[in-house]
């Protein structure tokens, strides 16, 4: 090991690595589209890889039951497979057992949907949801979405908890996959100096037309940010005093759930 990086047989990186990173770009692109999945093209836009690079990965992917091609859409989705081999995993990590009394309070408390995210590679992943008492409710995100770190208001979230040159560079990392979701690298950056100076996200904007979003980050014991707690909710529902209310709510929650996160 050198430099902190395998080396194989002393002849560079390790053989294969770049053809390993493709497919997984490829199958993150896949992850979501979810049910509906996703066409060749939203995924050549999502990776930047040309073409017949993701027609080729893609059909390797088919051939070994990672991904299948939905017969009424035409659309690639993830394989039933992949579920399969999820299940040599345990199925709840230690931050969701340790969050879900504090999402439970939260949501109860406050009465808007609020939402678990956590961070997977340069990606977002929603790992639990807890529906509130208010009649309208902004299930802008279901769980099992994925999405770019930076498109969403956790995102943001988790970036902010994150040195800035350590930010930039995975915000710089996802930056051809941004357009798919109506921003760029400057905004992104933007909202992140903001969620710092906050010391929250708030995002003006949410997911769904019409709402906004709030988003307070969570660090695991050695403090790595590692997810965020979300709240989502009709704008007229998030004035200024009461965004302040919500802030309060979402950063103890945050800070509860860290302290209940075993090492």
């Amino acid at each position: 090991m050198t430099n902190g990086r395998l080396k194989a047989r002393g002849r560079g990186p390790l053989q294969g690595g770049q053809a390993i990173r493709r497919a997984l770009a490829v199958l993150r692109a896949l992850a979501v589209g979810r049910e509906t999945g996703v066409s060749l093209a939203e995924v050549v836009q999502a990776t930047s890889l040309t073409r017949p690079t993701v027609h080729r990965i893609v059909h390797v992917l088919i051939e070994e039951g990672i991904v299948e091609r939905s017969d009424r859409t035409g659309n690639y989705v993830i394989g039933h497979q992949v579920p399969e081999l999820a299940l040599a995993r345990p199925s709840r990590s230690p931050l969701l057992i340790a969050a879900e009394p504090h999402l439970a309070s939260a949501s109860a408390q406050l009465g808007d949907t609020i939402f678990l995210t956590v961070r997977t590679g340069l990606d977002t992943l929603c790992v639990a949801r807890r529906i509130g008492s208010y009649p309208i409710q902004v299930l802008s995100i279901e769980v099992g979405a994925r999405r770019p770190l930076g498109v969403s208001s956790a995102g943001v979230a988790i970036l902010a908890a994150m040195s800035a040159p350590e930010a930039r560079k995975i915000v710089l990392a996802n930056e051809a996959r941004f357009r798919a979701y109506r921003t760029d690298t400057p905004t992104v950056l933007g909202q992140i100096q903001l969620a710092r100076r906050r010391g929250y996200n708030l995002r003006d904007v949410g997911l769904v037309q019409g709402t906004k979003s709030l988003s307070a980050w969570i660090r695991t014991p050695d403090g790595q940010p590692a997810a965020a707690i979300t709240l989502s909710a009709m704008r007229n529902r998030l004035n200024p005093r009461r965004t302040i209310e919500v802030a309060d709510v979402l950063v103890a929650a945050a800070r509860a759930i860290e302290a209940a996160t075993p090492a």
